[in-house]
């Protein structure tokens, strides 16, 4: 047995790793308490097995690609890094990226993941044509659309629960460069913010950094970056059409002590961000898109920074309509506290469009929080706020949520359950985050 964990580093658990080379050694892996893992970016529990782990970083090569339609079928253990690397320069993107290149094919489609831009061009899953899927009962099927839907819309956003995800049919997006066009908004307060991003919906991008220990007049103060891919008569001359990506620079070595992160610190470092970022208020400029989409990728080994006892992150949407009330409710009591995170993060979302995916037409928080005192009492008073308004979690970054917390907030879980037990009838595909969530006990 191996000691495995996500991204946030909590919980560590048990499960036996294994590093399958063929498709049918994939197979021959899957016994009861089996599910996939790509390159281990869910940030909780959701890539761990309850018995064994089948890694799938080394299922990454390129089946096809038709450059008249930015059509490619790839093997689901390929990394968006190695996808944006490759297509980059021959001018197709993905639609969709998440806040880090290092995520697998597969995971991206089973979080389906969400971008700065899903307020109008939708979630990862929404340019993903077909899926190659063992199930947990041996079949290998192709789903789509068309064929086998039940299976299809399970799996995005499913979580890997319908079975492992072999390989994956997508359309890449064609792009003149590799830059975007940036604007940045300074918004004083959350309502400020919040105004922003609305009268940013015509905007491909948009996402802000909240500042999360603002409070009074200041509470929600916010940056807001609004994006569009550049052409290639913005660029400079002599400036390559599609930046390299770099592998990331300095890192954080050791873990750092758990009174890195307190109210002091984190508040120096918002004051200095808040300020460098409201100097580039007003006008557009170039960034590449590795700072853009991805900015902590740049360092590697960040979640050290939380210490040996890792981190949490509290991701939720909030519907319209309450959305004003309820993240400032929460914003204030996470102000309280003090010890919130240097990264927080505000996006609108659209509708989602698998079957469990977490997107629903409203705002998203993002939130993460060092593992120490009584933190997990204070997400479930959050988490309280939340379903009252008719909100969610994202499966992808919990790692505590309650039972009745994950329930009230997806309603098509009963659905979800029976296409799953259809698919699997035994019970072979199941999680650390399924034990904790969905599965009898």
């Amino acid at each position: 047995m191996t000691l495995v964990s996500g991204w946030g580093r909590f919980p560590v658990v048990d499960s036996d790793v294994l590093r399958p080379r063929s498709f049918a050694a994939v197979g021959e892996a899957v016994a009861a308490g089996t599910v996939a893992r790509g390159n281990g970016r869910a940030y909780g529990d959701a890539a761990i097995g309850t018995v064994r782990t089948v890694a799938m970083t080394g299922f990454d090569r390129i089946r096809s690609f038709d450059p008249a339609t930015g059509r490619i079928r790839l093997e689901a253990g390929m990394l968006l890094a190695d996808l944006i690397e490759t297509f980059g320069a021959r001018g197709f993107l993905p639609f969709v990226v998440p806040g880090t290149r290092f995520v697998s094919i597969g995971g991206a489609i089973a979080a389906d993941v969400h971008g700065k831009n899903h307020h109008c061009e939708g979630g990862f899953g929404r340019y993903v044509d077909g899926i190659l899927l063992r199930t947990g009962q041996g079949e290998v099927i192709e789903a789509s659309r068309e064929q086998n839907s039940d299976a299809f819309f399970a799996t995005i956003g499913g979580m890997g629960l319908t079975g492992i995800i072999l390989e994956a049919t997508m359309r890449l997006r064609p792009v003149e460069t590799g830059w975007i066009r940036e604007r940045v908004i300074c918004a004083s307060d959350l309502d400020a913010a919040m105004r922003a991003l609305d009268a940013g919906d015509s905007a491909t991008y948009s996402v802000a950094w909240i500042d999360c220990v603002a409070r009074g007049k200041d509470l929600g103060r916010s940056l807001i970056y609004l994006g569009e891919h550049a052409g290639k008569d913005e660029l400079t001359e002599g400036a390559a059409a599609f930046p390299v990506g770099k592998d990331p620079g300095l890192g954080v070595p050791v873990d750092l002590p758990a009174l890195t992160l307190n109210r002091h610190s984190i508040r120096a470092f918002n004051e200095m961000y808040y300020r460098m970022g409201a100097r580039r208020a007003g006008g557009s400029r170039l960034v590449s898109l590795y700072p853009y989409f991805f900015p902590l990728d740049s360092i590697a080994d960040w979640n050290r920074i939380y210490g040996r006892r890792g981190f949490l992150q509290h991701q939720c949407v909030i519907p319209e309509a309450s959305a004003r009330d309820v993240l400032g409710d929460i914003l204030e009591r996470v102000a309280r506290r003090g010890d919130a995170s240097f990264l927080a993060v505000l996006k609108k979302l659209g509708q989602g469009d698998g079957i469990l995916s977490f997107p629903l037409p409203g705002y998203t928080l993002a939130l993460d929080f060092p593992v120490r005192g009584d933190i997990l009492n204070f997400l479930d008073e959050i988490d309280r706020l939340v379903v009252a308004a008719g909100g969610r979690l994202y499966l992808a970054k919990d790692a505590r949520q309650s039972r009745a917390t994950f329930a009230a907030g997806y309603p098509a879980l009963q659905r979800f359950n029976a296409i799953r037990k259809s698919l699997d009838p035994a019970g072979n595909i199941r999680s650390k985050l399924s034990q904790r969530l969905f599965d009898e006990v």
